[in-house]
């Protein structure tokens, strides 16, 4: 019997996404994000409100760059989620993160989390967030098992909505397209 529960954002893995930007004096700034995911093959949707710097950031620069945080990182992940680029001019540094310059969109990569998506802002195709279309994605060769990247390998993050809590996402547990033929009649 299942019983009723206070949570309404219930969905679970949650990505935990970086969203890294630049600020107007060049500066990085980034944030954790839990509320995005793809839109299509090659466009992310973001659903984060105009409060937030990062938001500012990308409607002004028309880029951004989204990396897949992991369990190594996730006090630095963490901190950048807790506290606002609004307030707090040096966010970043404090995380003690690096970054790189992209080639191909006008923001930063974060160069400890090990998968990178290169966006550029596709206005005006959603009303409720922040579409980008992805240009470029990189992956470090460490998390690459030959052409393919190995999941187990990043230790990719997701936050659990029921207790606020951050869990690794790396056990492969069946095939995609393929263990489901097995019950097709």
């Amino acid at each position: 019997m299942k019983k009723r529960i206070k949570t309404t954002e219930a969905i679970f893995p949650m990505p935990v996404l970086m969203i890294a930007t630049y600020n107007d004096d060049d500066t990085v700034n980034v944030m954790n994000a839990a509320w995005g995911t793809m839109l299509e093959r090659d466009e992310v949707i973001l659903n984060l409100t105009e409060s937030h710097k990062t938001v500012k950031n990308i409607r002004k620069r028309k880029a951004f760059t989204v990396s897949i945080a992991n369990a190594k990182n996730v006090v630095a992940a963490d901190y950048l989620g807790v506290v606002s680029g609004n307030n707090t001019p040096k966010k970043f540094e404090n995380s003690g993160l690096t970054v790189t310059k992209s080639d191909n969109v006008d923001a930063p990569i974060i160069n400890e989390f090990p998968i990178c998506m290169e966006c550029e802002l596709l206005e005006g195709k959603s009303d409720w967030g922040i579409v980008g279309k992805v240009v470029n994605t990189l992956a470090d060769e460490e998390v690459m098992n030959g052409d393919n990247v190995d999941i187990s390998l990043v230790e990719a993050i997701a936050f659990d909505p029921y207790t606020h809590g951050y869990y690794k996402v790396n056990e492969r547990v069946g095939n995609a397209f393929k263990d489901g033929l097995q019950l097709k009649k």
